[in-house]
């Protein structure tokens, strides 16, 4: 009976010793990214979307990158935070043909924001020979400038040296809470809500935290406190004014580019 019971336990033991390692395993995935690292795409492999997939996104789980159902205009707008439309003389399949990508960096840990588009930035370059030329051109965009009655914006509590935009949107509403955000950051964030560039305008400087939260153009209104339009809720939650004009803005003057190998 004695030895029964040793065995069992040591059993226990060894499966509990397993089972740590494991759970150590796991953390240690999700540690994040040395910040100072400058990661690259240790395998990557490109294959075209499935035309019937509804779905399309950037994610990232551990080392691994996931680019679903994404064009070439979407993908250089992620990495060089700039509109779609600031994307001149490409090739017509930049916006028609839809790409998935699946990589895994070759440094450890979950990389960041900045990581994550520089990444894409090499990948870009290397199998799809992208090259650019940054000019200055005028285009329809949208200005953010101060509303009368001034700013309604906080000073940032933020340590991190980052900007975080988190919050989530469907076809009805969007929330986000924006922290640690300059207004060259809010510009760049409003480009991938907003159907123009977005200029700041503003003069103001520092980081702010704030939040926004309206009910999208094309939805229905059926709730009787639904927030109220973009345009409004910006106004009245933020004292900023986002208005249509023309305005010289940065442009990424696409040289040359190729189809991709695919895998």
């Amino acid at each position: 009976m004695t030895t029964q019971k040793v065995t069992a336990g040591a059993v226990l033991a060894l499966a509990m010793t397993a089972f740590s390692w494991q759970l150590c395993a796991q953390i240690q995935a999700l540690k994040s990214m040395d910040p100072a690292a400058h990661p690259t795409f240790d395998v990557a492999s490109i294959k075209p979307a499935n035309p019937d997939d509804r779905s399309s996104g950037f994610q990232t789980q551990g080392q691994r990158i996931y680019i679903e159902n994404e064009t070439v205009n979407r993908m250089i707008s992620y990495a060089y935070g700039v509109h779609a439309k600031q994307i001149v003389d490409a090739p017509s399949w930049f916006g028609s043909e839809h790409f998935d990508i699946r990589g895994v960096a070759d440094v450890q840990g979950v990389p960041n924001d900045a990581q994550q588009k520089e990444m894409l930035r090499k990948l870009l370059t290397e199998r799809f020979h992208l090259v650019f030329q940054k000019e200055k051109r005028e285009l329809p965009c949208y200005a953010i400038t101060v509303a009368k009655g001034g700013p309604k914006l906080a000073a940032t509590q933020s340590t991190q040296g980052l900007p975080d935009q988190s919050g989530r949107s469907n076809n009805v509403q969007a929330s986000w809470r924006l922290t640690n955000n300059s207004m060259e950051d809010l510009a760049k964030f409003l480009q991938f809500e907003l159907d123009r560039p977005v200029v700041d305008q503003t003069g103001l400087k520092g980081k702010y935290d704030f939040k926004l939260t309206w009910t999208k153009d094309i939805a229905p209104v059926t709730e009787e406190n639904a927030p109220p339009g973009f345009f409004t809720a910006i106004q009245e939650q933020a004292g900023l004014k986002v208005e249509p004009t023309k305005a010289e803005v940065d442009v990424l003057a696409v040289t040359h580019a190729e189809q991709p190998t695919l895998d």
